[in-house]
Formats: structure tokens, C-alpha cells, sequence
């Protein structure tokens, strides 16, 4: 048998809160941010709380976000994302991300491309009207999310293998 499923089954939308990490063990659908120790939800869907298997040494449980199949990609952080550049300014570049992994999102999602993200190196002389225009396309990895629908992006480089 499976395990049982407790708990209500509540909606949620990504970026809300679902606990925190002390208590509940991130599953499919939910993420740690590390700044505060807090489990978000990643999908919008169901949340789903699945007690702790018998002898397992973290008697936590697992806390799910069941999604909608009528939804398309979340991202989440650790994604690799495809975004379109929105704006730039000087220490930051907004994109409309418009792919998780190969699938595309069908709700708005916005990154932010920190001035501090785009190299490890001499970060204080990265010029970000030169290193994005409005319509570019981006390939960025999903470091955090800051609040719902909004993503702290780093960009990834091009000639990567």
C-alpha cells in the first residue's frame, strides 16, 4: 500500500508559504529557500502532506504540491529557464521567462538578472546596457524565488558544455 495522504488538501499558488523547513521536508512541487528556512510552493495545485515512513531516521513529512495538468512549467529554483529580456537598467535586467527546461510556461513568469550575477569576476564593471537589450533571448539557471511569480535568475554562458 501507499502511503496515506493527511491533511487538507489546500490550493496554492507559487511563492506561498507551506511551513517551515524544521518541521516539513520539501516534495515534489515545494523548495527550501535558504535565507529563511521556509518551504514554498512551486506549482500552483494542491498541497499534500505524506507522513514519514516507519524507521525512517527524519521523522518529518514530506509536504507536495500536486499541480494542475491544465498548467503548464513552473519554474522553480535549480531550472534551467529561456527568458526574453523586458528592460534594462542599470543594475538589473527584467525577462519574461517563457520556457522550463523544453516546456513552455503558459503563466507569466518574471526574472531578474542581478548586475552581480552576470560574472563572477570584476562584477563592478559589468555594464548591463551592454551585456542585454530589450527582445534578448537568455538561457538562466533559477537561483531563487523572491515572491510569487518573481525569480532571481543568473545567466548561463553560452558556450557551455
Amino acid at each position: 500500500m501507499g502511503m496515506a495522504e493527511v491533511g487538507e488538501k489546500d490550493l496554492v499558488t507559487p511563492g506561498e508559504v507551506l511551513g517551515k523547513a524544521s518541521e516539513l521536508i520539501p516534495g515534489r512541487g515545494a523548495y527550501v529557500a535558504p535565507h529563511n528556512n521556509t518551504v514554498y510552493a512551486s506549482l500552483t495545485g494542491r498541497r499534500v502532506i505524506i507522513p514519514p515512513s516507519l524507521g525512517s531516521p527524519d521523522q518529518r513529512p514530506v509536504v507536495e504540491v500536486t499541480g494542475h495538468k491544465a498548467h503548464g512549467a513552473v519554474p522553480e529554483p535549480g531550472s534551467i529557464v529561456i527568458a526574453r529580456v523586458t528592460k534594462v537598467m542599470a543594475r538589473l535586467a527584467s525577462a519574461d521567462i517563457l520556457c522550463v527546461g523544453s516546456k513552455s510556461v503558459r503563466e507569466k513568469f518574471t526574472g531578474i538578472i542581478r548586475q552581480q550575477d552576470v560574472r563572477a569576476t570584476e562584477i563592478d564593471k559589468v555594464d548591463m546596457h551592454s551585456s542585454f537589450r530589450p527582445g534578448d533571448i537568455v538561457k538562466a539557471v533559477v537561483r531563487a524565488q523572491q515572491v510569487q511569480q518573481w525569480f532571481q535568475l543568473v545567466g548561463l554562458r553560452c558556450n557551455a558544455h
